[in-house]
């Protein structure tokens, strides 16, 4: 029986290996570390923060029922340690379980902090130093980055969440941390890419717990995958560009008549190797506020808009909040307008502004249960109208247009328009801006002596040869603070 001759086609995923492979810390440029340690500084005060969540609360339950309780890795907080894989999982969990990690959209959104806790883990199991785990971190921002870029429109807009392509970008940084050839990391990424696409019915409608878990999946499955190929376990190499792999698989997906499409070349075109070129990691923004990322511009409009004029919520008889298609489609739906969760509420614009509006601030505070569930800003969200803006789409997503239009019961009206939310890379926080953050998701976890610790440590970890002083400050002073 004749069988087809191999294809000589050179594929995508060893582009990729190869480049990662070879990249070295002496490679990465000083604005790529910096930006590297404020990304881990603002990911582990979103940890600390997450700890309290009760997903992440399950979770821990989860593992120690599971049977872990010792291991070469350690979990935030409670100190628990287990297997690298499980506090992959756990560790990221926590950095993602507020919602309130770090945030770059283009085609795609993305959350590349979800990723780093699998490189983590793997250097702390196997006594690698902070060198080898900033370089692990660039490069998870660099891959995650450009898949979320290369989709024409992007996988969001298939009905598909990103954390289908984040399982491609986590087994390259993990894998590159326990120094993988490139064979190993083209197994490691189809290992890891063959089991983890995930439906967008995670972000729409009524949200649950998987929200906010599924992209940590991704990172626990990128560190599994390496572990394995490390071991000679194998994966498609053509899980992206051959047959049946990504391309293929969405090339059956039509959106407003046309079939789906990427930019190959975006993947792997310019892929940065020296001190003096461009990593994309400095191109990722951070959240000044607990909330979906197109929920930024708008409710930073409103909160100027009710400073500037002296506005009070009983005045308000209307709130127009024009944005991009995509934001009134996830922001706006009907279920948004009741939430009955942290997880539907920080994805709901009515409920965003609402709370803005009534309490002053959209902090932590204002997703408590007790909150969200509170009827009397019912009629507060039924106040406000999400509108589709066709104007703003065409400036998406350079900018993050949004325009919200107050008017009062007296019949005036005053409007503001936000094209860049602070935490965008035009408009970044600073390392004290970071930290006020961090003080106020970890001060009452960890204290806030140890925050300023903390901070200090974390932003010289390139100097570190091992994590045990990291975790021993991430690690509460109090086990109460870790109810399971």
């Amino acid at each position: 029986m004749a069988h087809a001759a191999p294809s000589s086609k050179r594929l995508i995923s060893y582009d990729i290996a190869e480049w990662a492979a070879k990249l070295r810390y002496e490679d990465l440029s000083p604005a790529a570390i910096q930006s590297a340690k404020l990304f881990w500084f603002d990911s582990i005060g979103c940890a600390l923060g997450g700890s309290q969540q009760e997903d992440a609360q399950i979770l821990l339950k989860h593992h120690r029922e599971m049977g872990s309780g010792s291991g070469a890795a350690t979990a935030f907080v409670s100190g628990f340690k287990t297997n690298p894989v499980d506090a992959a999982f756990l560790n990221g969990h926590m950095i993602r379980a507020m919602d309130y990690n770090d945030i770059y959209w283009k085609s795609d959104p993305c959350h590349p902090s979800d990723l780093i806790a699998g490189p983590l883990a793997l250097c702390e199991a196997y006594g690698l130093g902070g060198r080898e785990l900033i370089l692990a971190t660039v490069i998870a921002y660099e891959i995650e980055m450009r898949l979320c870029e290369f989709g024409l429109p992007g996988v969001r807009e298939y009905g598909w969440h990103h954390a289908t392509l984040s399982a491609f970008a986590a087994p390259i940084a993990c894998g590159r941390v326990l120094d993988l050839t490139p064979a190993q990391l083209v197994a490691a990424m189809g290992i890891s890419a063959s089991r983890t696409f995930t439906p967008g019915a995670v972000t729409a409608g009524k949200l649950t717990n998987m929200k906010n878990t599924v992209d940590p999946w991704a990172g626990r499955m990128g560190a599994e995958s390496a572990l394995l190929a490390r071991h000679g376990f194998s994966g498609p190499e053509h899980i992206i560009d051959g047959k049946e792999g990504l391309f293929a698989v969405f090339a059956h997906v039509q959106y407003k008549g046309k079939p789906a499409a990427f930019d190959a070349g975006l993947l792997t075109r310019d892929l940065p190797h020296c001190p003096k070129c461009h990593y994309r990691i400095i191109d990722c923004g951070m959240k000044s506020f607990p909330i979906e990322a197109l929920s930024h511009a708008p409710l930073t409009a409103m909160m100027k808009t009710i400073k500037d004029n002296g506005i009070k919520a009983a005045e308000v008889a209307e709130i127009k909040v024009e944005v991009i298609a995509r934001a009134a489609d996830i922001l706006g739906d009907p279920h948004k307008y009741r939430p009955d969760s942290k997880e539907t509420a920080d994805h709901s614009l009515p409920y965003c502004m609402a709370v803005g509006l009534v309490d002053g601030m959209v902090t932590p505070l204002q997703f408590k249960e007790e909150r969200v569930l509170d009827k009397s800003l019912i009629p507060i969200m039924d106040k406000v109208k999400v509108v589709a803006n066709e104007e703003f789409e065409a400036l998406f997503p350079k900018f993050q247009p949004s325009r919200v239009t107050i008017t009062t019961t007296a019949g005036k009206s005053f409007a503001t328009r936000v094209d860049v939310p602070k935490g965008d890379p035009r408009d970044p926080m600073t390392e004290d801006e970071i930290s006020v953050k961090f003080n106020a998701l970890g001060g009452e976890i960890v204290g806030v002596d140890q925050c300023d610790r903390l901070r200090a440590c974390i932003m010289s970890i390139e100097k570190a040869r091992d994590f045990s002083e990291l975790f021993a400050l991430t690690t509460a002073r109090h086990r109460t603070a870790v109810h399971a």
